[in-house]
């Protein structure tokens, strides 16, 4: 079906806008991991300084009311790559290193959009989405497949899901990078292999960080991670060069790109501020934070590095940046790094309560830069409300491609809304948390549904689920959602009741 509908889409290339064929910017799509809502310096950090993500926010707008679709890493890529809301697909949890594809071969994403319009596409960093045809069954020593070509990106350099799983290796255009054929890679999410060495079993090996909850199976480069590994060899990364690794990697294919003439569609998901958190040695002391800060002053460094690539490719101006975060910041997430203890006055989630995992708002809500210096003002501020899931169709609609309305479900087109010419935005956004729990934002309110269960994680951090055996409503124009005014609203707790029924229904 993909196959079919993408030939439409080149025949009718010649008939696309004037604008779309002339002027059609490069896009970069930076992606930040765990990086909350207050953790940069013009969204108001203490403790680490931010300097080329300011710069970034003055070159364009600032967007104070921008949210991620979901609380967790995998459903929140999920939207943001497809248009259609995790909770609308099967299997899209947080995903293990060994999972099968979770967006279908035949599903149009992003990328096919951006490919079918004559651009150049690529995906370099986390992933986090699944490899492979079946869980568990690829062939780390060969080709994994299908991978990230068949959803439209000709080039991909990635990791399989995140720093703290295994395998803990980078994949190039399918297959494993710098693969070590005397070190057959073997992984398993079921149990370890025979005289492999476990955080659980083996601290003494445990010399560059040590897990807080959980992250205590194989060991690789002196940190314990989830799932178990056995080989590997000079493929394996070491994670103070992981941000290295990735940034070089971003500038190739920027650089291979412009050689061509070709405009290009980058995904750059860094692994900044996931755990675990070691980042290289010229970062450390960069914060007064530890290694939590110093991550972000990692990512800061990433985003400079790349922003004076195409500053000395003289291709800045009509280069389109979106920087954004997956979801909301974690605090202790499984490793013993002191973030906790060194946290200080800084606020991770800014003025919201909650963080990663939960369904206050501190799990959705995000830093959201847009900058194109082409055609967007600098030095803006967008209260707007706005959702990471109507990027598909808004940049559809920059470059000139149509998509089908069977595609991209809950995608809207807010172009104007992301290029600050409107400042409204969405009337509402739909979140989606750790627990299943689906929210529903307007500009004023937020509507939480009843829900039983705890009311902190139970597993490790020390986070707020959202759970109450009562409906929750909190008037947003105030800080921190302390204030339930469910009861004394029930007109509005049933009109957002409504919104979350009509969004559960079919589309």
């Amino acid at each position: 079906m993909k196959t079919a509908y993408l030939s439409l889409l080149a025949a009718s290339l010649p008939a696309m806008n004037i604008y779309a064929q002339t002027s059609r910017p490069n896009v970069l799509f930076i992606l930040a991991d765990d990086l909350g809502y207050g953790d940069i310096g013009c969204y108001g950090a203490i403790g680490v300084n931010t300097p080329c993500l300011d710069s970034l926010a003055r070159t364009g707008i600032r967007f104070t009311d921008a949210h991620a679709m979901a609380s967790t890493s995998t459903p929140s890529r999920y939207a943001l790559l497809t248009g259609e809301n995790a909770y609308r697909k099967a299997g899209t949890d947080v995903a293990a290193g060994n999972a099968g594809m979770i967006i279908s071969p035949d599903q149009f994403t992003m990328a096919d959009a951006f490919r079918s319009a004559g651009y150049r596409t690529g995906a370099i960093g986390k992933w986090h989405l699944g490899l492979g045809a079946e869980t568990a069954k690829q062939d780390w020593n060969g080709t994994v497949s299908p991978a990230l070509e068949s959803l439209g990106f000709d080039y991909h350099y990635i990791m399989a899901a995140t720093a703290d799983r295994v395998p803990c290796v980078f994949l190039e255009q399918g297959r494993v990078a710098n693969y070590d054929a005397s070190a057959p890679i073997s992984v398993s999410y079921r149990q370890n292999f025979e005289g492999e060495p476990t955080g659980r079993s083996n601290p003494e090996l445990l010399t560059n960080l040590r897990p807080s909850h959980g992250h205590d199976m194989s060991i690789v480069n002196g940190i314990s991670r989830i799932g178990y590994m056995k080989g590997g060899g000079k493929a394996l990364w070491r994670d103070e060069d992981i941000a290295d690794s990735i940034a070089a990697h971003a500038l190739r294919f920027i650089a291979d790109a412009t050689t061509d003439g070709k405009p290009f569609f980058l995904y750059l998901a860094t692994n900044d501020i996931h755990v675990p958190r070691f980042p290289h040695p010229r970062f450390r002391g960069k914060s007064t934070m530890g290694l939590r800060g110093d991550a972000i002053a990692q990512l800061d460094w990433t985003v400079g590095y790349v922003m004076a690539a195409l500053d000395s490719l003289g291709i800045s101006d009509n280069t389109l940046i979106v920087f954004t975060s997956d979801n909301g910041p974690v605090v202790d997430d499984g490793y013993d790094d002191r973030a906790e203890e060194l946290l200080g006055t800084h606020r991770p989630a800014g003025p919201f309560r909650g963080m990663k995992y939960s369904a206050f708002e501190g799990g959705t809500a995000v830093p959201f830069i847009v900058s194109w210096p082409a055609r967007i003002r600098g030095g803006q501020t967008s209260a707007a409300l706005v959702t990471q899931v109507d990027l598909m169709r808004s940049l559809a609609t920059l470059i000139g491609t149509t998509i089908p309305q069977k595609v991209a479900p809950d995608s809207r087109d807010q172009l104007a809304t992301f290029l600050g010419q409107d400042l409204v935005g969405r009337d509402y956004v739909v979140e989606y948390a750790a627990n299943h729990l689906l929210t529903v934002r307007t500009k004023r309110w937020k509507y939480i549904p009843a829900n039983n269960g705890s009311a902190m994680i139970t597993w490790g951090p020390k986070i707020e689920t959202g759970n109450l055996p009562q409906p929750q409503l909190y008037d947003m124009t105030a800080p921190w959602e302390q204030y339930n005014q469910a009861e004394e609203h029930p007109d509005v707790v049933n009109a957002l009741q409504n919104i979350l029924e009509s969004e559960l229904a079919p589309r």
